[in-house]
C-alpha cells in the first residue's frame, strides 16, 4: 500500500498539455496507490504535446469540469504546456473548480505554465511561488514571491518549473497530497 492509497486526485487539463508533466505525476500518484481522474472541457481524448509543436499521445478523460465536484477529491494537479493552461483559464467552470479546493484547503500543484490558471482563479497572491520563467512576472504582477528553484511548497501549493523538476516535483505532491488539508491553503 502507497502513502496515497486513500485518497483520489483530481488532475485537470486541456488538450496542449506538456506530455510528462501530465504522465510523469500521475504515473507516480497511481504508484503510490491513488485514484486519479482526469478532468477536462470535454469527454473523449486530451491530446499531448511534446515542445511547442509536436502533438503526441491521447489521454482518456474521466469526467467534464461540469460533472466533477471538487468535494471528492483530495487534491488538484495542473500540468503545464502552453495551450492547456491558455484554454482552461477562458473556462469559468475551470476556474470556479480551482477555487473550491483552495477555499478546501486542499493541496494543489502546478507545473511550467500551469500555475496561470491559479493566477485566473486570483488564488496566487502572497503565495510563494515558481514556474516557467516565461510567466514570472505574471505571478509577480498577481502577487506571488517567485523563486528559481525547482520546487516550492508554500501551505500545501506545490509548484515547479518545468519538465526537469519532474523527480523533485512528484516527491513533494506525493508528500502534500498525503498530508491533507492545509491551514494556510486558501482562495
Amino acid at each position: 500500500m502507497g502513502q496515497l492509497s486513500n485518497r483520489t486526485i483530481a488532475v485537470l487539463s486541456d488538450s496542449g498539455f506538456e506530455e510528462t508533466e501530465l504522465t510523469s505525476p500521475v504515473k507516480r500518484l497511481k504508484e503510490e496507490g491513488a485514484t486519479v481522474h482526469i478532468i477536462s472541457s470535454k469527454l473523449g481524448k486530451i491530446n499531448a504535446m511534446k515542445g511547442d509543436n509536436e502533438w503526441t499521445i491521447g489521454v482518456d478523460v474521466d469526467k467534464t469540469i461540469s460533472e466533477a465536484k471538487a468535494e471528492d477529491y483530495h487534491g488538484l494537479l495542473i500540468p503545464g504546456g502552453v495551450l492547456n493552461p491558455d484554454s482552461l483559464r477562458k473556462n469559468d467552470e475551470a476556474i470556479a473548480f480551482v477555487k473550491k479546493f483552495f477555499e478546501a484547503g486542499k493541496p494543489v500543484a502546478a507545473i511550467c505554465h500551469g500555475p496561470q490558471v491559479l493566477i485566473t482563479a486570483e488564488v496566487v497572491s502572497g503565495r510563494k511561488m515558481t514556474s516557467t520563467k516565461a510567466i514570472k512576472i505574471d505571478l509577480q504582477n498577481a502577487g506571488a514571491e517567485w523563486y528559481d528553484e525547482e520546487v516550492v511548497v508554500d501551505q500545501g501549493l506545490v509548484t515547479s518549473r518545468s519538465p526537469k523538476d519532474l523527480p523533485a516535483f512528484n516527491d513533494k505532491i506525493v508528500e502534500e497530497f498525503a498530508e491533507g488539508k492545509h491551514d494556510g491553503q486558501h482562495a
